[in-house]
């Protein structure tokens, strides 16, 4: 009983700063888990799918602190919170495709996508954070609202770019922060922030990752199995009418 407590506790701690603002103790610890999962998703280790679900939902009770707290005084944002429920849904599509390609004995290789996969998330991003937006707003989320929406979209390309294997994610990444950014530190949520000024850094670091991943991949090629029939007579002529 003392340990539910004891957690109960932690799970609602929280440190005073400079001008009366308050930090939860969850919040840096879920960033801390997004840290160890990006991380992890760098080197293309597998842990880093179920690690960062652990992030998600502690940073989920985070933004919509004022459901679980009635005293909570950070305002709601929408978009953090639904943006932790996406990732908790494409992580699993992701620790899926990757343990496949463990099983398989290797890990994602990285490559550029498409021209079209390209194309398709440019205009999701534009469309999605325009058609999010005034939803966003009847439902009550922090102003500017069309950032928040463009975190969310950004975030559920980028996680779905790294499920595919494709590097182009880590930009879709710094696109989000330079948006994110101001958005956190202007709501009151000072740990996210930070954590997202570090990501800025960490996203250009880890792009330079994969590009040197894909460059060292070896070529996949398809190899054609010889014919294991014996050449008699009887063979040739078959092949020869064919």
């Amino acid at each position: 009983m003392n340990l539910l407590l004891w957690l109960a506790d932690a799970f609602n701690s929280q440190w005073m700063l400079p001008g009366g603002q308050v930090l939860l103790v969850r919040e840096v610890v879920g960033n801390a888990f997004g840290l160890a999962s990006a991380l992890g998703g760098m080197q293309r280790k597998i842990w880093a799918w179920p690690v960062g679900i652990v992030g998600n939902l502690l940073l989920l009770t985070v933004f919509l602190g004022s459901i679980l707290n009635p005293d909570h005084e950070l305002p709601h944002l929408l978009g953090q919170a639904g943006r932790q429920v996406m990732f908790i849904i494409v992580a699993i599509y992701g620790w899926v495709r990757w343990r496949q390609a463990a099983a398989d004995g290797g890990r994602v290789t990285p490559r550029w996508a498409p021209n079209s996969a390209r194309i398709g998330l440019v205009l999701v991003m534009v469309i999605g954070t325009i058609a999010l937006t005034p939803l966003f707003r009847a439902l009550g989320s922090w102003e500017p609202v069309w950032a928040d929406a463009w975190t969310f979209v950004g975030s559920l390309l980028a996680t779905y770019g790294m499920a595919k294997g494709w590097t182009e994610f880590w930009l879709i990444w710094i696109a989000v922060d330079v948006v994110g950014v101001p958005l956190l530190f202007s709501s009151g949520f000072y740990a996210t922030g930070l954590m997202y000024v570090f990501y800025g850094v960490f996203t250009a670091v880890g792009f330079v990752v994969w590009c040197r991943a894909q460059a060292n991949a070896k070529p996949q090629v398809d190899t054609i199995m010889p014919d294991p029939r014996p050449i008699t007579s009887t063979t040739k002529t078959v092949d020869d009418r064919d």
